[in-house]
């Protein structure tokens, strides 16, 4: 199922549901409210019988034969009055636990009313009788008259006597609460066709960005990325467009890198290749064992060469797992020093070591640490023939500086330097400050390029921030 569905779905049943079940629980309240207002009116007529002079004595003073009486016929007038006042009731009736009728008003011919007949009506409703002998008031369930509409009963003692009245009264809510129950069904057809259109609304702008985007992700990985990501929105699917932007511009990048570093490579690895063919050609034809050896010692060192190219790139594109840890750096500084001042060979060539005697605590990866500073003085024994190295604590971090008195960095470079493939030797990939940018980012230390306070063209000084021990985080305490 799509999402457009998905989503319509889900906004369809929830309108649904809600609409329903308040619908239901409307419905529910107001014949409630309206069972209970008829009964209160049913208990109303007993209230205003007492007023008209129905008296429960009385009452009980008719016997058979009294049918044709003048009090028979007042009571009679009595019950048409109450019924006058209140124009919806069928029926009022008086009588005795025995059941016997003795007033009645009705729209049956009066001579078919009897002292004394029984009131078969009201047998399927003893229990209700039994509730109006204990309470003084009950009323029935609604039943179906002969006319098709629905009524109901109320049984009301009479001064705590044993005679009762009688109410039958039509039901007339039932069809306004049909009316209602069509109109829930309308409402609920209603809110679940809206719904319907605000989910599918809401899903297309939902989903229409997601399926530019995911059009997008296939075009990049088939390699097609000059189209930028468009940021449409400022929620969380224009977070995700700008992300995609990011990773589409970063794999152009690292595509970029890949083709400069390959391209470096086999220019890098072309042009030794091409001076070790000749000096083995002429190695091949040297009578002269010394003039041979002098050759083979080219070649030898053009062979080293290439490997430090090698090993360069492949530093590069597989840098080495970060295990950054808290220990004395001198030592890995020391260790780089004494291996570039090894290469350092000619005699006008210095190296100058000034490390503190305490120790320089410091978090990163040793291996790292003597790999960064090996590079940094590899560079700047390749830019001039001094390089001063100093080491020392400085506001809670460790802080490493090389130096040297070569040229300095070009202004134009200064902002690039430390990017891949760029550099102002004829030598090398210009990957050595890369190697050394990766390494103090994957440590979280920091490095700059410092202003020297002379002339532009005398050296250039490199500084690395190491973090100190006290930028961890508080160990968690063991329970």
């Amino acid at each position: 199922m799509t999402l457009r569905r998905r989503y319509t779905l889900v906004f369809v049943t929830f309108a649904v549901l809600i609409s329903a079940a308040g619908g239901w629980s409307t419905w529910l309240l107001a014949s409630q409210a309206l069972e209970q207002e008829l009964d209160e009116k049913l208990l109303a007529v007993a209230g205003v019988a007492a007023q008209q002079g129905i008296r429960a004595e009385d009452i009980l003073f008719f016997e058979e034969g009294d049918e044709g009486s003048n009090s028979w016929i007042a009571y009679q007038n009595r019950l048409r009055l109450l019924r006058g006042e209140y124009v919806d009731l069928a029926h009022l009736f008086l009588w005795s636990p025995e059941h016997r009728a003795t007033a009645l008003v009705t729209d049956a011919p009066a001579d078919s009313v009897r002292v004394g007949q029984r009131l078969f009506w009201t047998d399927p409703y003893q229990p209700e009788l039994q509730t109006a002998a204990e309470t003084g008031f009950a009323t029935t369930p609604l039943f179906e008259g002969r006319d098709g509409r629905f009524y109901k009963y109320g049984f009301v003692r009479l001064e705590e006597t044993d005679a009762y009245l009688g109410v039958q009264i039509p039901v007339d809510y039932l069809e306004p609460l049909r009316r209602l129950s069509v109109r829930v069904v309308l409402g609920s057809i209603t809110a679940a066709l809206l719904a319907g259109f605000v989910g599918w609304t809401l899903a297309t702008n939902v989903v229409a960005p997601l399926e530019r985007l995911s059009r997008a992700a296939l075009q990049i990985q088939r390699g097609r990325m000059q189209n930028p990501i468009v940021v449409e929105r400022e929620d969380e699917l224009g977070r995700l467009a700008r992300a995609m932007e990011r990773m589409r511009t970063g794999i152009q990048k690292r595509d970029e890198h890949l083709r400069l570093m390959l391209s470096q490579v086999a220019h890098e690895i072309r042009n030794p290749l091409g001076g070790l063919e000749l000096f083995a050609s002429a190695a091949q034809d040297m009578d002269d064992v010394s003039e041979r050896n002098r050759i083979l010692a080219r070649i030898r060192s053009e062979v080293l060469g290439l490997n430090d190219i090698l090993n360069e790139f492949l530093t590069y594109a597989r840098p080495h797992q970060t295990e950054a840890r808290i220990h004395d750096i001198k030592g890995q500084i020391a260790e780089a020093a004494e291996l570039a001042a090894a290469e350092m060979t000619s005699d006008d060539r210095v190296l100058h070591l000034d490390v503190p005697d305490e120790p320089l605590l410091a978090v990163a990866d040793p291996y790292q640490v003597k790999r960064l500073a090996l590079n940094l003085l590899r560079n700047a024994a390749q830019a001039g023939s001094t390089v001063w190295v100093e080491a020392k604590s400085e506001h809670g971090e460790a802080v490493l500086t090389i130096r040297d008195d070569g040229p300095g960095v070009p202004a134009e470079l200064r902002e690039r330097i430390f990017e891949p493939f760029v550099t102002d030797k004829e030598k090398g990939a210009g990957l050595g400050l890369a190697i050394v940018k990766g390494i103090v980012d994957s440590n979280g230390a920091r490095i700059q390029l410092t202003e020297q306070e002379k002339t532009v063209g005398e050296g250039a000084e490199f500084r690395v921030y190491f973090r100190g021990p006290e930028d961890l985080p508080a160990p968690a305490e063991t329970a």
